[in-house]
């Protein structure tokens, strides 16, 4: 019964914020305005580039992660990382946050490798996301300035719950009390059983979030970021250029939404249910595409927000039907010796 309350508070609720959120977009949108948009005012070839950049985006995180992988000695096959990747992002369609936990047990279980260790390398490459993240919201409000200013002196609420969330002493008191929770199980003494394992554990975690500092490569694991960044915003660029009302927006004006989309993404919802198209929307209206209106959304950028996603969704379930067939096919050729898996360990570490 815990079990299964357990189950519903971590993939129940976000999936009901994320209904709850479309709900609320979608309740008073003009669907007939939606249908003809999506009929009249769209270039539908574009949307095979953004497929292709997409993909692109997934091989060169893929690489990216390979990098810290084999820093802490784990060596998996490409494919094998590529194929994980691929399934995590179907994974967290279903199962927010999940796939990324996913990832790791996998590539641990096929590599015979430390869980924690392969899971710190993931917190690495997550952080380095979020630093990715907070550096090109910091840069872009500088550059858009005046797009936010106007919006926030149209809804001076939204300014003041922000000013709240970054002021709120919780928020900085639980971060502070997490890094001193994690330090005191790196140094601390200690000869209980249960204690040492969950030290050996954060100890693992550590060593694989460290081996970003250790690595070789770095500086291709720097460009592989800008790559990865710089797909996911080329993607929208593209995917704007579909859109008459959308194609003559600036490369600054598609970046603002393309900002707020990826904070969106933060939302724990199933792929962004929902909050990614609030946080779409907010953005085109900075530039004229219809108003930031809670009650009513513009039909014009309801329609781009729900396609836009829907389409990756798309892709996402396609490459992810993909990747579990390439890793049932290769659990085959590791259990009939096809395939030789170069192991870390002969027993799976914490």
């Amino acid at each position: 019964m815990k079990k299964a309350i357990s189950y519903l508070v971590k993939y129940g609720i976000p999936l009901v914020i994320g209904v709850g959120l479309m709900w609320f977009l979608y309740k008073n949108v003009d669907a007939a305005s939606m249908m003809d948009t999506l009929k009249t005012d769209v270039n539908y070839w574009w949307f095979a580039a953004v497929a292709v950049v997409s993909i692109l985006s997934h091989i060169f995180r893929a690489l990216r992660w390979n990098l810290q992988l084999k820093a802490i000695d784990v060596k998996p096959s490409f494919s094998a990382v590529l194929n994980s990747i691929f399934g995590t992002y179907f994974v967290n369609l279903v199962f927010p946050r999940l796939g990324e936990v996913w990832r790791c047990g996998y590539i641990a279980n096929r590599q015979k490798a430390s869980v924690t260790q392969v899971m710190g390398s993931m917190v690495a490459d997550r952080l380095t996301d979020t630093v990715t993240v907070l550096a090109l919201t910091f840069i872009t409000f500088l550059l858009a300035q005046n797009a936010f200013g106007q919006f926030f002196d149209a809804y001076p609420e939204m300014k003041q719950n922000f000013m709240n969330i970054a002021s709120d002493a919780r928020v900085w008191m639980g971060t502070v009390l997490v890094i001193a929770v994690v330090g005191w199980l790196l140094i601390m003494k200690t000869e209980n059983k249960i204690l040492k394992k969950i030290q050996l554990m954060a100890r693992n975690l550590w060593e694989g979030f460290a081996s970003i500092a250790h690595m070789e490569g770095k500086w291709w694991f720097l460009l592989l970021t800008v790559l990865i960044w710089g797909c996911y915003f080329l993607q929208l660029y593209l995917a704007c250029q579909a859109f008459t009302f959308t194609s003559n927006l600036t490369v600054l004006a598609v970046l603002v939404v393309f900002v707020l989309s990826s904070i969106g993404m933060g939302v724990p919802t199933n792929g962004g249910l929902g909050a990614w198209h609030v946080a779409t929307i907010f953005g085109l209206s900075l530039y004229g595409i219809g108003v930031f209106n809670p009650s009513n959304f513009d039909p014009r950028a309801s329609a781009f927000a729900m396609f836009v996603w829907g389409f990756q969704q798309v892709l996402i379930i396609g490459l992810g039907i993909y990747a579990f067939t390439s890793m049932a096919i290769d659990r085959r050729r590791i259990e009939t010796g096809k395939t030789v898996v170069e192991t870390t360990n002969d027993e799976i570490k914490l």
